[in-house]
């Protein structure tokens, strides 16, 4: 109900993704009346659960836990507790999203935050980061443990039998950064099989050398937003090449297909929809500012997390991990 642009890209998102997939079913919570006023008749596979309050964008966690129990943040995460719903899907409040994910599903043993994990696209696949905004300050032991869930999230996601793990820095030497990322790179570097392999700096993200990238929630988010930002110029610089005189245009339609695939793997909407990975449910965050196709893409990627049955998977690796 929060979303930066309201609760009507989300109803429309809700139709378009069950439409895309026919063992789909939603459940919109929040305001009833403002919920049906968007929803086209005769989806029988999406239905409407009151919740009366709302968890604004300028709440803070602490009032959320207090007051925001019958928001629908708040509900939703009930449903995912109760075995009502398989996922939480929400483009409300970060800081209010983890804190009432944490008391609603509670994290696994030895983890002490959950993170914020994304897939970040590189010339011909992908990495995870973490963490992406949930964290803000984070320790050393909790830069550790999100190496730790970022690994096997690659590997129970992507098969991937031995994760590259890295920690994201001002430079490559042993002697830079701060004293909490130092002191994650030793850590890491005494556990067996963590798979790191030392630190990288920000222009490595989208170089593929890694398969895991660790930092805290204002540098992952800081870091995300500012590729994001880049993708958006680049798309914008290319329409505007191509729309300079008539030649031009005549060589974008020769282009369209291979522009069309550009624009596939760099708009930022088609790759919304990140974890909270650490919670004993699946939690999706959405950006506020998402549209319809971005929404759509946050649904698709809770139902894929179902499908994979992560949290079990995470929580069965977990339990092998010695913290």
């Amino acid at each position: 109900m929060s979303g930066d642009r309201g609760c009507e890209p989300v109803v429309r998102a809700a139709e378009i993704a069950v439409s895309n997939n026919r063992a789909l079913r939603v459940v919109l919570l929040g305001r009833r009346t403002a919920l049906e006023a968007f929803l086209s008749a005769g989806h029988d596979r999406i239905e409407i659960q009151e919740a009366p309050d709302v968890v604004t964008m300028e709440e803070r966690p602490s009032h959320a836990l207090r007051h925001g129990q019958q928001s629908s943040m708040a509900r939703a995460l009930s449903l995912v507790r109760s075995g009502d719903a398989d996922a939480c899907v929400s483009a409300g409040n970060t800081g209010a999203l983890m804190a009432l994910g944490r008391n609603t599903l509670q994290t696994w043993p030895g983890i002490e935050r959950p993170a914020i994990i994304k897939r970040i696209p590189f010339h011909d696949g992908h990495c995870y980061v973490l963490d992406l905004g949930a964290n803000v300050d984070a320790s050393a032991e909790h830069l550790v443990q999100f190496a730790l869930m970022g690994r096997l999230m690659a590997q129970a996601v992507d098969g991937v039998q031995e994760p590259r793990v890295a920690l994201l820095n001002v430079g490559q030497e042993a002697v830079k950064g701060n004293e909490q990322v130092r002191l994650a790179g030793h850590m890491l570097q005494a556990r067996e099989q963590s798979g790191y392999i030392g630190y990288i700096e920000g222009s490595d993200l989208f170089r593929g050398v890694a398969d895991v990238v660790v930092c805290d929630g204002f540098v992952g988010n800081v870091a995300l937003k500012t590729g994001e930002g880049v993708a958006e110029l680049i798309g914008d610089l290319i329409r505007r090449a191509f729309a300079d005189s008539w030649y031009s245009r005549f060589v974008a339609v020769l282009a369209a297909p291979v522009l069309r695939r550009i624009k596939r793997r760099l708009d930022p909407a088609r790759h919304n929809g990140a974890s909270f990975i650490g919670l004993r449910g699946v939690v999706i965050k959405s950006h506020g500012n998402a549209d319809v196709t971005g929404l759509v893409a946050a649904i698709e990627q809770a139902a894929r997390e179902v499908d994979h049955e992560l949290p079990r998977r995470l929580g069965d690796l977990l339990e092998q991990v010695e913290f």
